[in-house]
């Protein structure tokens, strides 16, 4: 079972790759252009305002960068770092908890982004189209050189 688990592993960080990154894409886009339910209950944030205007276009831009694999060692560190930002600026004054400050999703996703800045983007990504023209990846080379490991 280990064995399958391991051939399909960079197919499901793929799968995980999109999926987070189209959510946060998508709460850029709700943010910056008042789409699926808009900022703060409706609405968009006033283009130029500081931070709620530069995270929606990171969270716009990065969550789609991420969601190509493209740059996305780069996108995510960025896009981790702005939701450190979020959380340790906006809700973490409030209490001391994500559940009490309502910053679960921003500690969230700064983990995830931070997972995705040390795994990479796993498969069907678009950096591995432009890695040394299509070759396969240090990552790949350094997993076969790995002993393997079962537990």
């Amino acid at each position: 079972m280990h064995t399958r688990l391991n051939q399909v592993q960079p197919y499901a960080l793929g799968l995980f790759r999109i999926v987070v990154g189209l959510l946060f894409a998508c709460h850029g886009a709700s943010s910056l252009f008042g789409v699926l339910g808009g900022a703060m209950g409706g609405g968009s944030i006033p283009a130029g305002t500081w931070p709620g205007w530069y995270a929606a276009v990171i969270q716009l831009v990065g969550g789609s960068l991420v969601v190509l694999g493209l740059g996305t060692r780069f996108a995510t560190l960025i896009s981790s770092g702005s939701m450190a930002y979020a959380y340790f600026k906006v809700h973490q004054p409030e209490a001391l908890f994500p559940l009490q400050n309502g910053g679960e999703p921003s500690a969230v996703f700064c983990w995830v982004f931070l997972l995705l800045v040390f795994t990479g983007p796993g498969a069907l990504a678009l950096d591995r189209l432009f890695s040394r023209g299509g070759e396969e990846s240090a990552e790949d080379r350094t997993r076969e050189q790995a002993p393997a490991v079962s537990v």
